[in-house]
């Protein structure tokens, strides 16, 4: 997967007609590469190829004509020893998501979610709710369907620039890295977009990817700071309200774009017009390294300006390990400070994916947050997560 991931930032392709531009870890493109990008991977089982099998030869005929989809469904639960709050939360995402080349160096990408509770309380706001300022469960939220990806992309044909436009979400490669995924790597925020960055709601916008040398890339977007992906709108640049971002980086060779990589991302977002949000500016850089295809230590740090950011000072250090049977752990710790809140906040995260094959993973990890800075009379949160992930 890894591989093809890689060549799905078509910055930096040279592109073949898959490849789509912009897609990070967590993108759509990703998602339709099974594996990790090692070399003979080695799966535990076909599961659940082996017991649909019609499914897949009907879904392998449509990607022979240009078109590739998939639908997943993952699930996470979670559990705390926080004095606050409920003490556990557990949820589900439903996906459908795919890709259309339509033209050699053009495609449609689209994916629609249903995120939903099991619970009074979401895997998301968990740690909130005990006390924690700390986002445990990326993504996994109660805010029903969503129309998360509907986009056009076109690549020139040398794969020198890429450019998107339509409904898209700035995650996908904003500040990205082999780990960020919240579907298959660590799950607390700290480890994902880096949680200074006042990321926008998936939405309008244009986003556009430039080669500038044999190992130096730019990214930029324009996106609708405002956005709902639940009520999509395509009434984004009259209010004004954007989010604006611009990342140089470097990394040693464009097919390993977001494993070997260091790079620089600035960003601001517009205060809400109703108030709702203030005006929020900030830098992050981020670096890792992917070391003899296995170990990917990393160092990423951000800080922002303003109160819309869930940090106002963060620095994260870590390493992943990548199994040849495609399993993956994570180490990971994070020191925060947020605004208008006194004291350091730390998180450690440590997580292994077993892979049981491409269709199917468990992933168990324990989240360790040192002075949560919500619930002062409490020195020290832990919580324990079950992640499942089964893909058709």
């Amino acid at each position: 997967m890894i591989r093809r991931l890689v060549a799905a930032l078509s910055i930096a392709c040279a592109g073949t007609a898959s490849a789509q531009g912009l897609s990070g870890p967590s993108s759509v493109e990703a998602e339709l590469k099974p594996g990790d990008g090692l070399t003979d991977p080695q799966y535990r089982s076909e599961f659940p190829r082996n017991i649909a099998p019609g499914w897949f030869r009907w879904k392998d005929r449509l990607a022979e004509s240009g078109f590739r989809f998939s639908v997943d469904y993952l699930a996470l639960g979670q559990s705390t020893n926080a004095d606050l709050g409920s003490g556990e939360a557990a949820g589900g995402i439903a996906r459908v998501y795919g890709s259309w080349q339509a033209t050699q160096r053009g495609s449609l990408t689209f994916k629609i979610e249903d995120r939903h509770g099991y619970t009074d309380v979401a895997p998301q706001f968990l740690g909130p709710d005990g006390g924690a300022l700390s986002i445990t469960g990326t993504a996994f939220n109660d805010n029903g369907l969503l129309l998360t990806n509907l986009f056009w992309t076109q690549r020139a044909e040398n794969g020198a620039w890429t450019l998107q436009v339509g409904q898209i979400d700035v995650t996908d490669f904003v500040d990205i890295y082999g780990l960020v995924s919240p579907y298959s790597g660590f799950q607390n925020l700290s480890f994902n977009t880096n949680p200074t960055i006042n990321t926008p709601n998936q939405g309008i916008g244009i986003a556009g990817g430039i080669k500038l040398s044999e190992n130096f890339y730019a990214v930029a977007s324009v996106a609708d700071a405002n956005a709902d992906p639940s009520d999509p709108s395509f009434d984004v640049f009259s209010d004004g309200n954007l989010f604006k971002s611009f990342e140089i980086g470097y990394t040693s060779g464009f097919d390993r774009i977001y494993f070997d990589n260091v790079h620089l991302t600035l960003w601001h977002a517009d205060a809400a017009d109703d108030g709702s949000r203030a005006e929020d500016y900030g830098a992050v850089f981020s670096a890792a390294w992917f070391v003899d295809n296995k170990w990917m230590p990393f160092v990423r740090a951000g800080a922002s300006k303003g109160t819309a950011a869930l940090y106002d000072r963060s620095v994260s250090a870590g390493l992943g390990y990548y199994g040849r049977n495609t399993d993956l752990a994570g180490l990971g710790l994070n020191w925060a400070e947020a605004r208008n809140i006194d004291g350091d906040q730390f998180t450690l995260e440590a997580f292994y994916r077993f892979s049981i094959s491409p269709g199917l993973q468990i992933t168990p990890s324990l989240q360790f947050i040192s002075n949560p800075l919500l619930n002062p009379n409490q020195d020290s949160i832990t919580l324990f997560s079950l992640r499942t992930r089964i893909v058709f």
